[in-house]
């Protein structure tokens, strides 16, 4: 039987919200070259992959986090899914913005939370986890207590497993980067090669380059 990770990778690849190009890297923001690209905002205009994260993620709260009080999503991408769950779980719901917004009340969090109530964070995609780790700072200065993180997906990456143990916010995702490069391998959707490349990019992501750079 496949597991959790392996199916939503599945239907990640399936829907391009996950595009692997070894041969002809994205450049990120950051300024990283890039062999993996992922947009998990695509998933909302799947009905069948938008309900699919929805229960596994209402699942993985009920059977991680059953203390969870309230439910807070991270801007932008997480807005949508984090509100889905809270509906299902009945619980309070708030987001939290990367800014403060510039005018009016200018909050950094949207929506009430009660102070000392136990919150989940719901984030659709870890890379180095710093923005994700932000929320966490703006939801404790808030007076609430993060009993932890559920995300969508994980690059995997030995920086973010830091950065998560160094502030002790507990994280689980649905699925990883292992899980993805397993099922693209098995549907042809890359070579050995490829695989090859796509490991030791993971590995040291900031100083990597593909192999037409490289002199």
């Amino acid at each position: 039987m496949k597991n959790v990770a392996r199916l939503l990778a599945e239907k990640l690849l399936k829907i391009s919200a996950v595009k692997l190009q070894p041969a002809n890297p994205f450049v990120w923001a950051s300024g990283w070259n890039s062999p993996i690209y992922t947009d998990n905002r695509c998933t909302l205009s799947h009905p069948e992959v938008r309900s699919f994260i929805k229960v596994e993620l209402t699942r993985t709260i009920l059977e991680n986090f059953p203390e969870a009080e309230a439910i807070a999503g991270v801007a932008t991408g997480a807005i949508a899914q984090g509100a889905l769950v809270a509906d299902i779980l009945n619980l309070p719901y708030a987001y939290v913005r990367a800014t403060p917004k510039d005018h009016g009340l200018e909050n950094l969090i949207e929506g009430d939370l009660r102070q000392g109530s136990k919150v989940v964070v719901i984030e659709d995609l870890i890379s180095t986890g710093k923005s994700s780790l932000k929320a966490v700072e703006a939801i404790r200065n808030a007076g609430c207590e993060v009993v932890g993180m559920v995300a969508l997906f994980s690059y995997g990456f030995p920086l973010a497993e830091e950065n998560f143990a160094n502030e002790g916010v507990k994280l689980i995702t649905l699925s990883n980067y292992n899980a993805l490069l397993e099922v693209a391998l098995d549907s042809n959707y890359i070579t050995k090669n490829d695989l090859q490349t796509l490991s030791l990019w993971r590995h040291d992501p900031a100083n990597w380059q593909p192999e037409r750079d490289k002199i």
